[in-house]
């Protein structure tokens, strides 16, 4: 038996984020991970490969229908093959990157499929079937998420695709009906939309992207209207037959009524993900996961002496960035230093385009609240910046205390919006008003601007570019 401070069980963004900090606070450290390369759902078949066909298809669709406006006249040619290579060979770069962080700091890659068999032991079934098992003084579950099912639909991979079915479709689909209005659902949809599919979103409540500001879920999806993505809301799917070459979906209205019938060459199913603690022993210690499988901590403890939880495996968003935090969070405790996050003050990002994120509270949030507050907004089609690159859709809209004037949340729809937010995180994480931002000098011509203005605007004072 091998002897360790603490074994990490799941390889993704939580998981090797916690043993390289454990690493560096000299803990002896092991990752159990079953997938061949480190970096879980994130890295593998999520965020990083959706992000390259994001950005890739958002140049061919630019190419198509934008460059002639700025004096670039091409007829571009779509290489579906390059484009997945070109993916694959990003992600392979960004896994072994990982492992060479692991080596550096002296954590132990343990491939295999993880499971607790006691306190303080992991047993660990490597893919030839051979077990071995390791102790530690502390075991943390990293094991993240999986795509949520759907009964009645069942996926496939070939016609009914999940997440990661649809980042690797063998041809741009005629047709591509999404049942889902979330983060992951519009990601994706978008990416076929841009390359030549038809695109239908279907989704259970009245509204897109459910807790989301709702004034920003409005643009949001006008403007994905705009760009050709259909919308079927208050719907509820009960059920999907694949054939050879389509599917047929049976949809029905939330509110009563007649059901109708589908078809589409292919159908993603993104209605969520669900938290991955099935099979990992966790009886044997005497943890039980709520009715949607979530752990329950405290401070990352779980109710086993030993045993932390972090990421998707516990409650809050379920963000490869939050299980980043987690991570570090929970490794200093266990070097017996202190740890926490803010879970008010961990940002969401939609990388579409224009792209939406936002961090902190929506007004809806607030007024549920019975909080007194002020609102500046700011449009980028008054942004210098924005108007240069024909990029004007959207807003940034900051919300501050009526009284104190600190900036309780913010939202901001448009280009590069996932990246202006890191600036208000910062801002909220020091309790800054608005005024603070209002009064800090930006670049100029920036999207940033866009920001400031909408934080001068709480006040009164924004200025048209």
């Amino acid at each position: 038996m091998a002897q360790y401070d603490v074994i990490i069980i799941g390889g993704g963004p939580g998981g090797y984020n916690a043993g390289i900090r454990a690493g560096q606070l000299g803990l002896k450290a092991a990752v159990v991970e079953k997938r061949g390369t480190l970096g879980g759902t994130c890295l593998n078949v999520g965020c990083m490969p959706s992000k390259a066909l994001l950005h890739a298809s958002e140049l061919y669709d630019a190419a198509n229908n934008e460059f002639a406006t700025l004096g670039i006249e091409v007829k571009p040619k779509l290489n579906l093959v390059q484009m997945m290579k070109q993916k694959a060979e990003s992600v392979s770069a960004l896994t072994k990157g990982v492992e060479f962080l692991f080596k550096k700091n002296k954590v132990d890659w343990v491939k295999g499929a993880g499971k607790i068999v006691g306190q303080g032991k992991v047993e660990v079934t490597a893919e030839d079937g051979s077990v071995i098992t390791l102790e530690t003084a502390n075991i943390v579950i990293a094991t993240g998420s999986e795509p949520s099912p759907l009964p009645g639909v069942e996926v496939d991979q070939k016609r009914i695709v999940d997440s990661t079915g649809a980042l690797s479709l063998p041809e741009v689909p005629k047709s591509l009906i999404v049942i889902g209005a979330g983060i992951i659902g519009l990601e994706l949809g978008s990416v076929w939309r841009r390359l030549g599919a038809e695109v239908t979103v279907v989704e259970f409540l009245d509204r897109i992207t459910p807790g989301m500001d709702a004034e920003t879920a409005k643009t949001f999806q006008r403007s994905l209207t705009k760009q050709g993505i259909a919308f079927k809301l208050g719907s509820k799917v009960t059920g999907a037959k694949a054939g050879k070459s389509n599917v047929s979906l049976t949809v029905e209205p939330v509110a009563g009524g007649a059901a109708e019938t589908l078809t589409a060459d292919y159908v993603l199913l993104a209605i969520g993900r669900r938290p991955y603690t099935d099979g990992l022993g966790l009886e044997s210690v005497g943890i039980v996961p709520d009715k949607r499988g979530f752990i329950e901590t405290d401070h990352f403890k779980t109710s086993a002496p030993g045993v932390w939880a972090i990421g998707d495996a516990i409650l809050g968003p379920m963000l490869a960035h939050k299980a980043e935090e987690d991570s570090v969070a929970c490794i200093e405790m266990i070097a017996g230093k202190w740890g926490h996050v803010d879970y008010n003050l961990v940002p969401s990002v939609v990388y579409t385009a224009p792209e939406v994120a936002w961090v902190g509270k929506t007004e809806e949030q607030l007024k549920e609240a019975g909080v007194a507050y002020k609102a500046g907004k700011f449009p980028f089609s008054a942004n210098s910046r924005a108007k240069i690159n024909h990029e004007t859709e959207g807003f940034a809209k900051v919300l501050a205390d009526a009284k104190t004037d600190e900036i309780l949340g913010v939202h901001i729809i448009g280009p590069q919006a996932g990246e202006m937010i890191g600036e208000y995180c910062v801002a909220m994480a020091f309790k800054a008003a608005s005024e603070d931002v209002a009064r800090t000098c930006h670049p100029h011509p920036t999207r940033s601007e866009a920001g400031r203005q909408a934080a001068m605007g709480v006040e009164g004072w924004t200025m048209q570019a």
